[in-house]
């Protein structure tokens, strides 16, 4: 494990809350629109994260099988997935958007953005962002340690 490994990895996680803390400021923004370009109302967007596979990388000869867990390669996001749960139905007979005919008539279809799932989506993400910038930090630290520790030598 080289001396950046920590930090690189840190930093696609980073990378990774990152965005996902924008689609979640998108949904949060979108969270009343009932008209978009595809038509209907809009749909909740959320970020899908792999892990990072390099299938070749270098093994230690002297390293016992089953101590061997691969290299970290960090975080991806694979995708951005709209959710496909329904819209919800909300009353309103003098809203422009409005049913105008049938069971649902002067109901409202709008968007499946629940406030409170967002808020603690976004709370993760930036909890998640945190822990990974410690561990660029503490990486950085301990690095000067042994820059310190070697120099007196």
């Amino acid at each position: 494990m080289g001396l950046l490994t920590a930090i690189n990895i840190a930093s696609t996680g980073m990378a990774a809350e990152r965005l996902r803390t924008d689609v979640i400021a998108d949904n949060i923004a979108n969270a009343t629109t009932t008209r978009t370009s595809e038509g209907g109302p809009y749909r909740r967007s959320r970020v899908i994260m792999r892990p990072r596979v390099e299938q070749a990388y270098w093994r230690s000869p002297f390293l016992p099988d089953g101590m061997d867990n691969g290299v970290g390669k960090g975080v991806r996001v694979s995708e951005i997935q709209k959710d496909t749960a329904p819209p919800r139905l909300v009353y309103d007979p003098s809203h422009p958007d409005r049913i105008l005919d049938g069971p649902n008539k002067d109901y409202v279809e709008m968007p499946n953005v629940d406030i409170v799932t967002e808020m603690t989506d976004m709370i993760a993400a930036t909890r998640a962002y945190e822990a990974n910038a410690s561990v660029v930090e503490g990486s950085k630290t301990m690095f000067m340690r042994a820059i310190d520790i070697g120099s007196r030598t």
